[in-house]
Parts: structure tokens; sequence; C-alpha cells
């Protein structure tokens, strides 16, 4: 059974809003890292659409710095799965997954490979309701963004965390691995 782990990028205060976290050159290299673990990506509407229009290739002459062009490379390259009751069709190397979620991720979960790797705010708060996630990381930033979104804000009970791992960044950002107590 392939694991599905987690990531985000969060500031000291809680915010997960990407428009506040200051991207560089080691955290782009660390997702790298992340991406090359999964077979898979899977998203939610919010976040296949925000990334794509960030990653997709061709970006135009100096969109974004030189440091991001491999995390643009791998995640443009990336099978996607996006769980949506909204959209019609996806595309971007991405098949749109419908109906029930926890049967549709459990389903992806028990196929050969390395894992898969879940991103955003509203789809991981679901999965991690149903106890479908292996492993969390959370990147966190020296940052006070003195607002939301929060993590897992509504999440109808407390979910008890083991650290496997920590790494720190020059920028001051700390990337801590868990996994959920058993």
């Amino acid at each position: 059974m392939r694991p599905l782990r987690y990531s985000i990028n969060v500031t000291l205060d809680g915010c997960c809003d990407h428009r506040v976290i200051l991207p560089d050159e080691d955290l782009h290299r660390h997702a790298v890292e992340n991406l090359e673990q999964a077979d898979a990506l899977l998203f939610g509407r919010v976040t296949y659409e925000m990334m794509e229009t960030a990653f997709r290739t061709p970006a135009r002459t100096g969109a974004r710095p030189v440091w991001m062009e491999a995390f643009a490379r791998t995640i443009d390259a990336a099978k996607k799965y996006i769980i949506s009751s909204t959209l019609d069709r996806v595309d971007w190397n991405a098949e749109l997954v419908r109906g029930d979620v926890s049967k549709a991720v459990q389903q992806l979960k028990r196929e050969p490979g390395r894992g898969l790797l879940v991103g955003g705010v509203k789809l991981p708060l679901a999965l991690a309701a149903l106890g479908l996630i292996d492993e969390y990381e959370f990147v966190v930033h020296p940052r006070l963004a003195g607002h939301g979104p929060a993590l897992f804000a509504g999440l109808s009970r407390p979910l008890d965390l083991r650290l496997l791992s920590r790494l720190e960044f020059g920028s001051g950002a700390v990337a801590m691995r868990y996994e959920p107590k058993t």
C-alpha cells in the first residue's frame, strides 16, 4: 500500500495562505524532493487551479525565478488526481475523481508505488478526519501573518502526531514530519 503524505507551508501563527510565504531556492529544492517521492499528486479544485496557473509550462519568460524551474518541471510532469464535484473536466496530466472521497483515496493508496502527495487545505482536512493521511509535513516559516486561512480549522476531533524528523532551512523555516500516533 502506498502512503499518503501531506505537505504544507504555514506561518508561525498558523496561516497557510500561499501569498504570505516567502519562497526561496532551498524550499523549492525540498519541495522537488517531496514530489519525487510520490507517484501522483492529490489536489482539490482550488489547489489544482492555483498550481496549474503558477506552474504549467510553458511559462512566460521571466515569470518566475530560474531556481523555481526544477519545481515547475517536476510538478508539471507529475500525475495528478483532482477530487472535485464542481469541475467538469481537467487536463495538465490530471484525472478527475468524483464520488466517495474515502473509497477513491483508499483505492489510490492500494495501488503499487512510492506514494501519493496531497496539498491544499480543504481536501487534507477531509482526509485527516477520515484517517487517510499517513504522514504530515509542516514547513513552518518565521513569519506572523495575522490572518487565515488556518490549517485544519473545523477538525472534528484532535489528532495526535509523533515527530519523525526535522529539517531547518537557512531562511529560518523548519520542516517537521509527523505520523499519526496509533
